[in-house]
């Protein structure tokens, strides 16, 4: 959406690098605004503003987070399901397997609830945990997507680097992964989304994200159509936002192979 404001005169790098920062600020001033807009509304929304403003707050920190720990658990695993070593292989395999094969409530209670129990000593809060199961999960989405871009990588190419005289870390890291991760990009994106909202679900451990504080208000004022029309509005304005951003990374690495 945003590029395409952008003057025409512009490079395809001014126009990513204005889409980010334009997304950033928006980002920004609706987080910072919505207290405040939402206090505007009659009741049941205007009194609760400042718990809704919390509340978008926490589940767009829920799902950095996360989000980061999966971005990274996902590229190991990857790396693990495409390496030489047959141990390793096993293991990727297995947690994906186990991660996309159970429902992500079933380990989001896993982690708060029995992983104390198997591991002595281990305390989590509820957003730790859920940050863990989280993060365990987008992990399993993000590794397929990695090693689907780390496939489709011509062998020819590193095999053109190693005749150059490069290493096989210098292969791997300066032309094999860039190119595996501008193909693996739109479906990272598309997890990181998704995540934005599955995040909904740590509200069953005790995590006062946005869901969790609509649910509180509407148990409280028996008003579910005014607080739950605002907790998905505010889900859709958070989503909308994020999806510029991620777009405008797309764009800036120019997915589409559209450089200009």
């Amino acid at each position: 959406m945003f590029p395409d404001l952008w003057p025409a005169r512009w490079s395809r790098s001014q126009r990513s690098n204005a889409t980010l920062v334009a997304a950033l600020v928006l980002m920004a001033l609706a987080l910072s605004l919505l207290g405040k807009l939402l206090s505007l509304f009659p009741e049941p929304i205007g009194s609760n503003a400042a718990l809704f403003a919390d509340g978008a707050l926490t589940t767009l920190g829920l799902t950095l987070v996360s989000g980061t720990v999966g971005l990274i658990l996902g590229t190991a695993a990857a790396l693990a399901r495409t390496s030489r070593r047959a141990w390793l292989r096993y293991v990727a395999r297995f947690y994906i397997w186990a991660i996309r094969g159970t429902p992500l409530l079933v380990q989001i209670l896993f982690v708060y609830f029995a992983l104390p129990v198997l591991v002595p000593g281990l305390n989590l809060s509820d957003f730790t945990s859920a940050v863990v199961a989280l993060g365990l999960n987008v992990g399993a989405y993000n590794a397929e997507a990695v090693r689907a871009g780390l496939l489709a990588v011509p062998r020819g190419q590193g095999e053109a680097a190693r005749a150059l005289g490069l290493s096989r870390r210098h292969v791997f890291l300066d032309v094999v992964f860039p190119q595996a991760f501008k193909i693996a990009l739109p479906p990272l994106v598309s997890n990181f989304v998704a995540l934005l909202k599955d995040s909904s679900l740590a509200y069953v451990i005790g995590v006062v994200e946005l869901t969790n504080v609509g649910n509180r208000i509407q148990s409280a004022t028996f008003q579910p159509v005014a607080t739950l029309t605002t907790v998905a509005i505010t889900y859709l304005i958070l989503t909308t936002l994020v999806t510029q951003i991620t777009n405008a990374i797309e764009y800036r690495f120019d997915v589409e192979g559209r450089a200009q």
